[in-house]
């Protein structure tokens, strides 16, 4: 069942609530002072379906940018804040759509209410981004000055997955975020969004899970760090599958260290995985054996690559003999099973047409493309 929220709104797009899609977005990969750069990167987003964007704001040259850069994009925009909470102000001032603190970096609370203040007044959300690499001393909230636990040097974490003494680093990443969500709502602010990310999968999980009945915020959901697209996409799909399967989790991004696009492609995918977004075409592909008798796995490659330009959401099956073809072909809006030089084509379970292996790949086009 999924976990009820508070809804917030940032800009167009409603986050938790009842009923509202989970929301993919990403974050930019440019220096966000480029402003040409980075409106390309983000309507490149756009293009294959992101739905929020993120930017760094390391200064104050990149928080001037983002006023510029919201006139030109059409998704709402937040802005990454670290270290400096006069950037988070500027921020505000440019007119971005939400504004992401980390605890563990701004923990001064004098700070943080003047942040929450311009937000308040701003009416847009902030989230709470606690990540495993920055938090605070353990029992240090809000007390020592510095940037890190790391720079702090004294009372250091337990390593991720160390539950000694029955004081685990998910339970401080609970206690971070709890601070500064009191702090939010003693302002009367709760228009909060909320994260709790780390590289490890099983204490992203154990976070997640603790915060969960604990607060009435939407959570965006994350591995940070994951990896290259293969390997982080793998851990991803791991750590965002099993909390999205268990109700928990009202935005997600799929953090890679390659291209942004493919965080958003990933993204759905994995929401679609488990049917909750649909998003363009979705296909089966038959990993092929010795029992096929065409070669399937150069078709699914080709339909794969075809449709890439295709909007439409649709089911699409590409199988390569008589054991499941059939089945799953009969199943899919379109499918197409292989056999003995020739495939038959199948639309919405109704045999549509019998093609040989030659004109496969653009007899089912021909179909897809009838939507």
């Amino acid at each position: 069942m999924k976990r009820v929220t508070r809804e917030v709104s940032v800009g167009g797009v409603k986050i938790g609530g009842r009923n509202n899609p989970i929301a993919v977005q990403s974050m930019t990969t440019c220096d966000t002072r480029d402003i040409e750069t980075t409106v390309a990167e983000i309507i490149g987003l756009e293009e294959v379906g992101c739905e929020i964007i993120r930017v760094a704001v390391p200064d104050i040259v990149a928080a001037e940018a983002l006023g510029e850069i919201k006139r030109r994009i059409n998704i709402p925009l937040v802005a990454d804040i670290h270290f400096h909470h006069e950037l988070a102000l500027e921020s505000v001032r440019q007119g971005v759509d939400m504004l992401r603190l980390n605890p563990g970096n701004i923990r001064d609370e004098t700070k943080v209410r003047e942040v929450v203040e311009a937000a308040k007044k701003a009416r847009i959300p902030i989230r709470v981004g606690v990540n495993f690499g920055s938090l605070p001393p353990v029992g240090k909230i809000g007390v020592s000055r510095g940037g890190s636990r790391l720079q702090d040097g004294v009372n250091q974490l337990p390593k991720a997955g160390d539950s000694e003494g029955g004081y685990a680093v998910a339970d401080h990443m609970v206690a971070t975020a709890l601070w500064e969500i009191g702090i939010l709502e003693a302002l009367d602010f709760e228009d909060i969004k909320i994260s709790l990310k780390a590289f490890d999968v099983p204490t992203t999980l154990d976070a997640y899970r603790k915060l969960a009945p604990l607060v009435p915020y939407p959570f965006h959901l994350g591995i940070t760090e994951a990896g290259t697209p293969f390997s982080g996409g793998i851990r991803s799909a791991v750590g965002l599958g099993i909390l999205l399967s268990e109700g928990i989790g009202d935005t997600i991004r799929v953090s890679l260290a390659g291209d942004s696009r493919e965080e958003v492609k990933t993204g759905f995918e994995i929401l679609k995985s488990l049917n909750l977004r649909s998003h363009g075409p979705t296909l089966i592909a038959c990993p092929s054996c010795g029992r096929a008798d065409v070669d399937v796995l150069k078709l699914a490659a080709q339909v794969d690559e075809a449709l890439k330009g295709v909007k439409t959401d649709l089911k699409v099956a590409v199988m390569g003999c008589e054991v499941n073809g059939p089945g799953e072909a009969k199943d899919a809006d379109i499918g197409i099973a292989g056999g003995n030089g020739r495939a038959i084509i199948f639309r919405k379970g109704v045999k549509a047409n019998i093609v040989p292996e030659s004109d496969m790949l653009d007899a089912l086009m021909a179909e897809v493309r009838k939507g």
